[in-house]
């Protein structure tokens, strides 16, 4: 794994399987930013002061908004905290500072190593699928496999679930999407929703809240919200049959861990490995004949 890259479940910043309600206006006051993202990594203000090495009276001062954040304290916090860059930014214009944190588009040259890093990443984990996808789901960068994992599902899916870019979230939830393929999909159905809701929230941003906001209507409420029950495993695998075709699957996310751009700061890597030895034959195979 390259350096500055960490690995994941089902979690996101600080603050791993708590759900964190940004919001991304400035106006609403630092006092209250600190206090929602403390209150919600259900920290004390006697443990984010210990954390973050400050004094705990001072914690107070700025949650009450009887002193004012500098800069650096807001970093320290935030940092603390393991804020996403895109909302340390607003802290920072909250308290009346300039944004500190760039957001490059991918093909930005000085997003070039990460880039190459991303392509590394997808190449090495061949014959396995991966891909980088944003924080909309939206898939950025793909390796070969993960392009012949889309065919296997049929050569027109992501033309049938719609939308501008290639979004796993249509893939899956829409209703001419991959649902009628997984065999499981009480159990991970709302694992997937219940995540994207996560991470939509702690991120912010309109394309995401779209996406879920076009597919929430055409869910079915009780399958949604009630995974069925199941063994504890380390991972939940995807099981998928398409005719004859039976593949499982499970997924292991990576992140860059010492971002300083927005955009790498919410890019992430998702590596797709075989849950059973039929799974891994079927790539290994598919990659000698090509």
């Amino acid at each position: 794994m390259p350096q500055g890259m960490e690995r994941y479940g089902l979690s996101w910043g600080g603050c791993a399987m708590t759900t964190i309600v940004t919001d991304t206006r400035a106006d609403i006051g630092f006092p209250r930013l600190l206090r929602e993202w403390r209150q919600k990594c259900r920290l004390s203000q006697l443990d984010l002061a210990l954390t973050a090495g400050v004094s705990q009276r001072h914690v107070s001062f700025l949650e009450s908004g009887r002193a004012n954040p500098s800069r650096t304290m807001i970093l320290q916090l935030s940092e603390t905290l393991q804020v996403p860059l895109r909302d340390r930014n607003t802290w920072l214009t909250a308290a009346g500072f300039a944004p500190l944190f760039r957001t490059r588009a991918l093909d930005d040259p000085q997003m070039g190593q990460v880039m190459s890093a991303i392509r590394m990443m997808l190449t090495a984990h061949e014959p396995f699928p991966a891909a980088a996808i944003d924080r909309a789901w939206n898939v950025r960068m793909s390796n070969a496999p993960f392009d012949l994992l889309g065919g296997m599902l049929g050569e027109d899916i992501w033309a049938r679930v719609g939308g501008e870019a290639h979004n796993l979230m249509r893939l899956f939830f829409h209703p001419n999407g991959i649902r009628r393929f997984v065999t499981n999909w009480a159990s991970v159905g709302p694992l997937i929703w219940q995540r994207a809701q996560r991470e939509a929230e702690t991120l912010g941003g309109a394309d995401m809240k779209a996406v879920l906001d076009d597919l929430g209507p055409l869910q079915d409420d009780d399958i949604l919200w009630s995974a069925a029950e199941t063994a504890l495993l380390p991972v939940l695998p995807i099981n998928l049959a398409v005719g004859d075709l039976r593949l499982s699957m499970f997924t292991v996310i990576a992140t860059f861990g010492t971002a300083q751009d927005v955009t790498a700061d919410e890019l992430r890597i998702e590596t797709m490995f075989p849950a059973d030895p039929a799974t891994e034959a079927l790539f290994r195979q598919a990659a000698t004949s090509q």
